[in-house]
């Protein structure tokens, strides 16, 4: 898998936003922690950013600071529901970052979308219309849920891109061929456009040697998809989803934060030429 060249970005993108899917089909990995903090650094950065919750268990909303009884129309209605409200969005605590919500419905949506026309198509269709008001935003990030249903094949098939955080173990490690197989059945049946952005290790701990193990495993076999940026094991990026708010808001200063910034300095860098401006 190669890292898109920002320079051959296809000019379409100019006047819609760069939709990235945050995915991997094991679940522990930093997925969600990574799709939450990524937005809210984008969103801090002065891009719009729209959050899509895609995951049943809805823990990018709670990081959020969405509570569960606000959670009345979101990701299911969107992919489902004929009666969708024309704009679910919800604001966030972040100025720039709004979010679609996992409803508790979501839970059965997989078994739902089944029996529906265009099943893997629903999400990329609903970004196309007008409930989303999609043109609105830079960027819209797809939080898909740690499997390889019909749900993260909807976050993929609408997706530009995506990005795998990879946790620094050897289980992750092993899994990622299964998720990469997924990816180009995608590429080859239902998206050729979708590209991988990027690889980020999650969980990286200096003091195990394991750590250093996987990392330049994974540097060794996917190269430059890796990010130079590492995430590393940090009690605050554990403690802020209790609180509520991303881990860039509950304590900038801690290493886990400052990651999560050069992070999306880096993400920056490959999705747009340099010193582009953003629409």
């Amino acid at each position: 898998m190669s890292v898109p060249d920002s320079r051959s970005t296809p000019s379409k993108r100019s006047a819609r936003p760069i939709i990235l899917a945050i995915a991997n089909q094991k679940g522990g990995v930093g997925k969600t922690t990574t799709a939450i903090n990524l937005a809210t650094t984008l969103a801090a950065a002065g891009e719009k950013v729209l959050l899509i919750d895609l995951d049943p268990q809805g823990n990018a909303s709670t990081g959020l600071g969405i509570a569960r009884g606000a959670r009345e129309f979101g990701s299911y209605a969107l992919l489902l529901d004929p009666d969708c409200p024309p704009d679910i969005a919800q604001p966030t605590l972040v100025p720039n970052l709004t979010i679609i919500t996992a409803e508790p419905d979501l839970a059965g949506a997989e078994i739902e979308l089944v029996a529906e026309p265009q099943r893997e198509f629903r999400l990329r269709t609903a970004l196309s219309g007008g409930n989303i008001q999609a043109h609105h935003y830079n960027f819209i990030l797809i939080d898909c849920p740690p499997s390889l249903g019909l749900l993260t094949v909807n976050g993929l098939v609408a997706a530009d891109l995506i990005l795998v955080p990879l946790q620094c173990e050897f289980f992750a490690l092993e899994g990622l061929t299964q998720l990469t197989r997924t990816i180009e059945l995608v590429q080859r049946n239902l998206n050729p456009d979708l590209r991988m952005l990027g690889i980020v290790l999650t969980m990286y701990d200096r003091r195990n040697n394991l750590s250093d193990l996987v990392a330049a495993d994974a540097r060794g076999f996917f190269g430059k998809a890796v990010f130079e940026t590492v995430i590393p094991r940090n009690i605050r990026v554990s403690e802020a989803p209790s609180h509520g708010k991303p881990v860039i808001l509950y304590d900038y200063r801690s290493p886990g934060a400052q990651a999560y910034v050069r992070l999306a300095q880096e993400v920056l860098a490959r999705v747009r030429p340099k010193g582009a401006a953003r629409k």
